[in-house]
C-alpha cells in the first residue's frame, strides 16, 4: 500500500503560518454556525449574535425598601418640630421591597422612619422625588445592548440576560472534534494486558482538552494499523465532524499511514515540526476541514494539541485563546537541548529564599507523570543549545501562581515515603504541597548549597567515620546552620525476580557472568553505599555486568528487574514489594532530611514536620515494608 516516508523540520512559526493561511483561504475559521440554547445551559458558551434587551429591568417603578409609597410633595416641611401626617389609602400606601408603586406615588419612606397613628402615618423628615425607588429601566432599558457577540458567557451574563426577559441565547455551535486513536497494539483500560499491549489513554486526555477549550469531543474506537480501514474511518470522521484528530501513526514507520491518507483525502500541509516533544506532527485540510495527525507518545500528544488544536478551536468559536500567566524562574540544573528544535521543558517550581526556582522534570515524550507533576513549561528556543544552571527562564504556568509559594521543594535522594508524605501534607494543610525531585543524595546537598531547595533527602555513608550524612553535609554546606531530621531507617538489599531464579545471595554474586545488574546514578546514596561495600570487598566494579547502567529511583531499578532487562539491583524493600519482587536484605541504613535552620524554623515546613512526628504517618510507612520508624521526626544532627 502507498506510504510516503518523509519528515520535515519546519520551524514552529512556519508550520503555524502554513496551517492558518490555508484554513483562512478555505474560509474554515470561525464557521461553526450558531444555535439557540436555553439560558440555563449557556454557561461558558460564546454568543453568536448581540443580545438586545426585549424588556426593561425593572419593567416597572418599584419600591427599593419596606415602607410607605407617597408623593414627595406631600412630605415637604416635615421635621421633628413640625411632623407631617399622611392618610393611609389616600396619601400613603404600605409597600414591601419590590412592590410596584401606585401610579400617584414617586417616593418611598423607610418603615424605620414612620410612626403609625390610627389610619395615618407620621413622618419627621421630607423625602426627595424617587427616593428609595427602583425606576423602570434603572438597570436595563428595553432595546439596550446587554451582551455583544463573541462574549464567553459567565454566570452574571446569564443573570443579566434573564433579567431582561431572555429565555434562550444564540451561541456559536461547539466545534465537533473526532479523536481517532490508532495502533494495533492499543487496548482499552481495564483489559488484562500482556507484553506488547499499550493501554489507550491518549484519547481521554485529548477529549478532555477539547472540552476545556469549548469543543465537543467524540472518542472513536481504536483503529488498527490497517491502511484501508484507517482511510475509511478518517473519511467517515471528516463527514461527521468539524475537526479530525488522528492520534499516532504520524511518523515514518512501516505502519504509519496518516500522512499518506491525509494527502489522498485532501492536502498535506506539514509533516514534521521542529519541536520537542512532538516532532512527527501532521497538519492538513480535507473536504474543507482541518485534520491533524498527533504523535502517539502521550506528552507529545498533549503538547501538540495545546499548540495547534487549542488555538484552532478558539478561532472557530470566534474568541482569542486565553493566555496563561508566566513567571521568571532560576533553572536549578543545566539542560542540554539539540539545536534546531524548540523544546518545551516541564518544570517544578517553588519559592526558596526569596526567588522562584525551576527544577527540570523527566524529558521523555512518553513520561506522562512529567505533566502530572509539572507546575509549568519552559521554552528552550530552537537556536540555543540549552540552559545553564542558574540561568533565568520564562515559565508558562500550569498552576495558579499562588500555589508556588505554598510548595515545599525537596531535592535529593528518592524514597517512597516522600510520595506518601506529600499526600499527607496536602490533607493536613490544603493548598500546601511537597515537590520532590530525585537527583541523588549528593545532588540534593548541592541544591541546598545553591539555595535551590528547602530540604534534601540523604543517606550518605562516610567511608572513614562510618557516620551517616553529617560529614557530607559539613563538606557541602560549610558553616551554614543545618538540622538533620530522621525520616526512616530502611532495609537496603538486592532486588531480584520473584522466586530469586538466579539464586542471588549477596553482593559477591554480582560478579557472576550470568547475572545482569542495574545500578543507581552517581551521587545517589545507594550508589555510594554499593561502592563502599565493593571497596570493602576489594572488588573492581568494572567486573560487574551492568554496573554502568544507571537509574534515578528505586522504583526504576525494580521496574528494570520486573521487565526482565536486569536480574538484580541494589535498592529498598518497599520498591521490591511495590512491584511484587523478591528481596535479599544486606543492611539497614539511615535516611535523613537535611534542612537549613532558617527553613526548619519557618512556617512553611511546620505542617510537614507535624505529619512526620505524628503516629498515623509512621503506621502508614511501616505498612510499606522495610522501614523502621523508631526515630522518625527526631533531630539526629545539627550544625
Amino acid at each position: 500500500m502507498p506510504r510516503k516516508v518523509y519528515l520535515e523540520d519546519i520551524p514552529l512559526d512556519e508550520a503555524r503560518r502554513r496551517f492558518e493561511a490555508n484554513l483562512a483561504v478555505q474560509n474554515i475559521l470561525e464557521q461553526t454556525g450558531a444555535e439557540a440554547v436555553p439560558i440555563a445551559e449557556a454557561l461558558g458558551r460564546v454568543t453568536a449574535t448581540p443580545i438586545w434587551a426585549p424588556l426593561s429591568s425593572p419593567h416597572y417603578h418599584g419600591s427599593a425598601m419596606d415602607g410607605a409609597a407617597v408623593r414627595s410633595e406631600d412630605t415637604l416641611g416635615a421635621s421633628e418640630a413640625t411632623p407631617v401626617r399622611l392618610r393611609l389609602g389616600e396619601q400613603a400606601t404600605w409597600v414591601d421591597t419590590g412592590d410596584p408603586l401606585p401610579s400617584t406615588a414617586n417616593a418611598v419612606i423607610m418603615i424605620e422612619h414612620i410612626q403609625t397613628i390610627g389610619d395615618e402615618i407620621e413622618i419627621m423628615a421630607p423625602v426627595a422625588p424617587w427616593q428609595h425607588v427602583r425606576s423602570m429601566g434603572e438597570d436595563i432599558v428595553a432595546t439596550e445592548l446587554v451582551l455583544p457577540a463573541g462574549r464567553v458567557l459567565d454566570p452574571v451574563d446569564l443573570g443579566a440576560a434573564a433579567a431582561c426577559g431572555c429565555t434562550e441565547i444564540v451561541v456559536r455551535r461547539r466545534p465537533r472534534v473526532a479523536i481517532l486513536p490508532t495502533g494495533s497494539e492499543l487496548v482499552s483500560p481495564g483489559t488484562d494486558v500482556k507484553p506488547g499491549d499499550i493501554i489507550e489513554f491518549n484519547s481521554l486526555m485529548l477529549a478532555g482538552q477539547v472540552t476545556q477549550w469549548g469543543g465537543t469531543a467524540r472518542r472513536l474506537p481504536v483503529t488498527p494499523d490497517v491502511y484501508p480501514v484507517l482511510k475509511e474511518r478518517i473519511s467517515r470522521a471528516l463527514d461527521e465532524h468539524d475537526v479530525v484528530v488522528v492520534n499516532a501513526g504520524s511518523s515514518a514507520g512501516s505502519e504509519d499511514f496518516t500522512a499518506t491518507i491525509v494527502g489522498e483525502l485532501g492536502e498535506l500541509l506539514v509533516h514534521g515540526v521542529a519541536i520537542r516533544p512532538g516532532h512527527p506532527l501532521i497538519l492538513g485540510v480535507a473536504r474543507g476541514k482541518p485534520i491533524l495527525g498527533i504523535p502517539g507518545y502521550p506528552v507529545s500528544a498533549v503538547l501538540t494539541s495545546e499548540l495547534f488544536v487549542r488555538p484552532l478551536l478558539y478561532r472557530m468559536l470566534g474568541v482569542p485563546a486565553p493566555r496563561r500567566p508566566t513567571i521568571q524562574a532560576t533553572m536549578t540544573r543545566k539542560v542540554l537541548s539539540p539545536m534546531g528544535e524548540d523544546e518545551y521543558l516541564r518544570v517544578k517550581l517553588g519559592k526558596v529564599g526569596g526567588r522562584i526556582v525551576a527544577t527540570p522534570l523527566q524529558r521523555g515524550a512518553g513520561v506522562i507523570m512529567s505533566l502530572v507533576r509539572a507546575d509549568g513549561i519552559a521554552l528552550i528556543p530552537r537556536l540555543s543549545e540549552g540552559v545553564h544552571a542558574g540561568a533565568d527562564v520564562t515559565v508558562e504556568l500550569l498552576r495558579p501562581p499562588e500555589t508556588i509559594e505554598q510548595t515545599i521543594v525537596a531535592i535529593g535522594s528518592h524514597d517512597l515515603t516522600l510520595d506518601l508524605l506529600s499526600s499527607e501534607v496536602g490533607k493536613l494543610r490544603p493548598g500546601l504541597s511537597l515537590s520532590s525531585s530525585n537527583v541523588g543524595s549528593l545532588g540534593g546537598l548541592i541544591a541546598l548549597q545553591r539555595g535551590e531547595a528547602h530540604l534534601a533527602g540523604s543517606h550518605l555513608l562516610d567511608e572513614e567515620s562510618g557516620e551517616y550524612n553529617l560529614p557530607y553535609v559539613r563538606r557541602a554546606l560549610g558553616d551554614r546552620s543545618v538540622v538533620l531530621v530522621n525520616l526512616v531507617h530502611r532495609d537496603q538489599g538486592l532486588i531480584v525476580a520473584p522466586g530469586n531464579p538466579r539464586g542471588i545471595a549477596g553482593l559477591q554474586d554480582l560478579l557472576r557472568s550470568d547475572v545482569r545488574f542495574v545500578n543507581r546514578q552517581r551521587g545517589a546514596g545507594t550508589r555510594v553505599l554499593l561502592d563502599y561495600q565493593l571497596k570493602q570487598m576489594h572488588t573492581d566494579p568494572s567486573r560487574i555486568e551492568g554496573y554502568r547502567r544507571e537509574e534515578f529511583t528505586h522504583l526504576a531499578v525494580a521496574a528494570a528487574i520486573a521487565g526482565g532487562t536486569a536480574d538484580v539491583g541494589l535498592g529498598i524493600l518497599a520498591a521490591a514489594r511495590a512491584l511484587g519482587l523478591d528481596f535479599v536484605p544486606i543492611l539497614k541504613e539511615r535516611y535523613d532530611l537535611v534542612i537549613p535552620r532558617d527553613f526548619y524554623e519557618a512556617e512553611l515546613l511546620r505542617p510537614m514536620l507535624d505529619v512526620i512526628r505524628g503516629p498515623d504517618f509512621a503506621r502508614q510507612v511501616v505498612a510499606l515494608g522495610g522501614y523502621d520508624t523508631s526515630q522518625m521526626g527526631a533531630v539526629v544532627g545539627e550544625l
